[in-house]
C-alpha cells in the first residue's frame, strides 16, 4: 500500500496495529472510519467475540475528539446494529444510521444485484454530562433528506429491518412476477409517516411489448375503500383493464400534504423505478394513470378520539359524478368506510367553488375546515350509500302485505349506529314506525348528531348501552317488547377473531335465543355478516338455522358482506319471484310524489340473488 500510495499519497501513512490496543493517543482524530471491519469481527455472539468487540470500540471512543465521529460502513445484520448502537447510546453518543444510496441504475439486468442495503453508522462524540440519560437515535434513508428521529434503539433497529426488507422485496420483483399480493408503505422522509400505500399487481397474460412493461395507477383520494381499488380482485381488474404486465396502485394517505400529479409523479419517480419487472428496457418510459387525470379531494372535516373506538376522522371525500360523500373512517381500519352520507349537491357545488379559490393559497390536500354545517343541512337522506343498507332495507318487503307499511306502525330495533343512515332511513320512509337504536359509544351519537344529520324525536330513540346487554334486559323483564324488526349492524373491535362484524357475542345460541324472545311472530331479524373464516361462517349459519327456521342470504357483490334474512315461520317461505313482486310493491308506495327517493336504488335488485339456506 505505501509503494502503491508513494506518488498519489505522500502524506498518507499505513501503519499495522491491532485495533484493540491502537498506538495512538487520546483524542488524536476527528474521524474514524470503519469500512467493514465491524463486520468481519463480529460474526457471532460468542462471549469471547463480544469482548475483542468491546475493546475495539472502547479504542475508536478513546481516540476520537469530543464532537469526533465514528463512520462506520455496514451491511447492519441485527447483532451488528444491536452491538454497535446499544455501545455508542450507552456512552452519550448521537447514533445516526444512514441507507447508502444504490448505484443499481447503472447495473446491467444480465448482471447479478445484491439485495442488502448497505449503510453507514455516524456516531458523535459528545461531553460526557453526569447524570444525563439523553439519547439520540436518527435513521436517513434518503440521500438528501432530513433524518428521522427514533425514540430507542429498538425503534431504529425496526426501522432499519423495514429498509432490508423492502430492498428484499424489490430485488425479488426484478426477478420474478406473480409473487401474490404485494403491499409495501412509502413513508415521508422527513416525518416517517405513512405517505403512500403501494399495490404490486402483476398481470401475466399481457404480452409483452415495448409499452405494456409497466404503470402506475394513482388513486383518487377517498376514493382507495372502493372494491375497484381497495380489494386484491378489483386491482387485478384494474390491472387487466390497463393492458400492463405489472401495474403498481397508489394510494394517498390522509394527513399529508399533495400539490398535484405532477408533483406526485417527481416524487414517486425513482421509488417506483425500483418496484420495475425484470426485462423492462432502460430508459423506458412508466407512464402515471389515474381517474380522471387528478388526485381526487379528500377534506378532513374533525378528527377525534373515542374511548371505545380510538381515533377516527370525519372527511369529505369527492366521489363519481362530482358528488361529495361524507364518511366516518376509524384510524385503527384506515381502509374501511364505518358510515357513509352523500351530501347535497347544492353544499357539493359551494364545497368545490371554496376549492378552487383555497387553491392558490397552497394549503393541505386534506385540511382541516372543523366548521361544521346545521344537522340536516349538508346530508341528503334520501340516499343510502352503503349496499349491505340497501339490502337491509329490502329485507322489510318480507314482512307481511309490505305495500301496507307506510300505514303500519312498525316496531324497529336497530343495534349499531354508526352515522346513523340506517335508522334515520327509515324513520323518515316509514312514518308510522318506532325506532330504538342501541349505540356502545356516546361518541358516534355525537358523530351522527353533528356530521349526519341524525337526530332524535318521539319516534327516534337512542339507547346508549351495550347490545348484548340491553337485548338481554328487553328478554327478562315482565313487560317484555316485541319488535316487527331487529337490524344487527355491529362491528366488532377485535380484528383477529375472522369475523368482523359482528362480534361473536351477538350470534351465540343463547343469545339468538334472547333475539327470538323479542321479535314478533311474523316479524324479521336482519343481520350484517361480514366473516372470512369460512368454518366460523358455516358455523355461524348453523347457529341462525337452528334459532330461527326460515333463513335467507343475500351476498353483496363485491364485498364480504352478507345480509341474513331470520324468520320465525318456515311457511312464510318465498320463492324468488314472489319475493320480487313483493319488493316492487313496496317500492311503489315509497316512491310516491313528495317523498324523496334515490331513482337508482331498486328494490327488488336488491333481493334477486338471495337464497334460501
Amino acid at each position: 500500500m505505501k509503494e502503491r500510495n508513494a506518488s498519489r499519497r505522500p502524506h498518507m501513512s499505513f501503519l499495522k496495529m491491532d485495533m484493540t490496543q491502537m498506538e495512538f493517543p487520546d483524542a488524536a482524530f476527528q474521524v474514524v472510519l470503519d469500512k467493514g471491519t465491524l463486520d468481519a469481527v463480529l460474526t457471532d455472539e460468542e462471549e469471547q467475540t463480544l469482548q475483542r468487540v468491546d475493546r475495539m470500540l472502547a479504542e475508536v471512543g478513546r481516540v476520537l475528539q469530543v464532537g469526533g465521529r465514528y463512520l462506520c460502513i455496514s451491511l447492519a445484520q441485527a447483532h451488528i446494529l444491536k452491538k454497535a448502537v446499544g455501545h455508542f447510546s450507552r456512552e452519550g453518543w448521537m447514533v445516526r444510521v444512514h441507507q447508502v444510496a444504490s448505484s443499481q441504475d447503472q447495473v446491467s439486468e444480465a448482471e447479478p444485484r445484491f439485495s442488502l442495503p448497505v449503510f453507514a453508522f455516524v456516531m458523535t462524540k459528545f461531553r460526557p454530562v453526569p447524570g444525563s440519560a439523553l439519547q439520540i437515535f436518527e435513521l436517513c434513508t434518503q440521500e438528501q433528506g432530513k433524518p428521522v428521529r427514533l425514540e430507542s434503539a429498538d425503534g431504529l433497529a425496526e426501522a432499519v429491518r423495514e429498509r432490508q426488507h423492502y430492498a428484499w422485496l424489490c430485488s425479488q420483483l426484478r426477478r420474478k412476477a406473480g409473487l401474490g399480493s404485494v403491499s409495501l408503505d412509502l413513508c415521508s422522509g422527513d416525518t416517517g409517516e405513512p405517505r403512500y400505500t403501494l399495490h404490486v399487481v402483476d398481470n401475466p397474460t399481457v404480452k409483452p411489448s415495448r409499452d405494456s412493461h409497466f404503470a402506475i395507477f394513482i388513486i383518487p383520494q377517498g376514493r382507495e375503500t372502493e372494491w375497484l381499488f381497495g380489494m386484491d380482485e378489483g386491482r387485478k381488474q384494474l390491472a387487466a383493464s390497463a393492458g400492463f404486465r405489472r401495474l403498481v396502485t397508489v394510494a394517498l394517505h390522509r394527513g399529508q400534504r399533495y400539490d398535484g400529479m405532477e408533483s406526485i409523479q417527481a416524487e414517486l419517480s425513482t421509488r417506483v423505478m425500483e418496484l420495475a419487472p425484470a426485462g423492462m428496457p432502460p430508459q423506458q418510459q412508466v407512464p402515471f394513470l389515474s381517474v380522471g387525470g387528478d388526485i381526487g379531494v379528500r377534506t378532513v372535516q374533525h378528527q377525534d378520539h373515542s374511548a371505545l373506538s380510538g381515533d377516527y376522522v370525519i372527511e369529505d371525500v369527492q366521489g363519481e359524478d362530482r358528488w361529495y360523500f361524507r364518511r366516518l373512517i376509524f384510524l385503527s381500519n384506515r381502509n374501511v368506510v364505518q358510515s357513509e352520507a352523500r351530501l347535497l349537491k347544492e353544499v357539493s357545488h359551494r364545497a368545490q367553488k371554496k376549492r378552487k379559490k383555497d387553491r392558490k393559497k397552497q394549503r393541505p390536500a386534506d385540511a382541516s375546515e372543523d366548521v361544521p354545517l346545521a344537522p340536516g343541512q349538508s346530508i341528503d337522506k334520501s340516499y343510502l350509500c352503503c349496499e349491505h343498507h340497501k339490502a337491509m332495507i329490502a329485507g322489510l318487503a318480507l314482512l307481511r302485505n309490505p305495500e301496507l307499511l307506510l300505514e303500519t306502525p312498525l316496531a324497529l330495533l336497530v343495534v349499531g349506529l354508526g352515522g346513523g343512515s340506517l335508522p334515520l332511513f327509515v324513520h323518515d320512509h316509514f312514518p308510522k314506525s318506532r325506532v330504538d337504536a342501541v349505540e356502545i359509544d356516546p361518541s358516534m351519537l355525537e358523530v351522527a348528531t353533528r356530521w349526519f344529520g341524525f337526530s332524535q324525536s318521539d319516534r327516534m330513540k337512542v339507547h346508549i348501552a351495550d347490545g348484548l346487554a340491553y337485548i338481554t334486559s328487553l328478554a327478562g323483564g315482565e313487560a317484555r317488547p316485541h319488535y316487527d324488526v331487529i337490524m344487527f349492524d355491529v362491528d366488532s373491535k377485535d380484528p383477529t377473531l375472522g369475523m368482523s362484524c359482528p362480534p361473536p357475542a351477538f350470534v351465540d345460541q343463547l343469545f339468538l335465543q334472547k333475539v327470538k324472545s323479542i321479535l314478533s311472530r311474523e316479524g324479521i331479524f336482519i343481520l350484517n355478516l361480514v366473516c372470512r373464516d369460512v368454518e366460523l361462517k358455516d358455523s355461524v349459519l348453523a347457529g341462525l338455522k337452528a334459532a330461527f327456521p326460515l333463513l335467507y342470504v343475500r351476498r353483496i357483490e363485491g364485498e364480504v358482506n352478507e345480509i341474513l334474512f331470520c324468520q320465525l315461520q318456515p311457511e312464510q317461505k318465498r320463492a324468488t319471484p314472489e319475493l320480487l313482486e313483493m319488493a316492487q310493491a313496496l317500492e311503489r308506495t315509497l316512491r310516491k310524489p313528495g317523498q324523496g327517493w334515490d331513482d337508482t336504488y331498486v328494490l327488488s335488485d336488491m333481493l334477486k340473488t338471495v337464497k334460501i339456506v
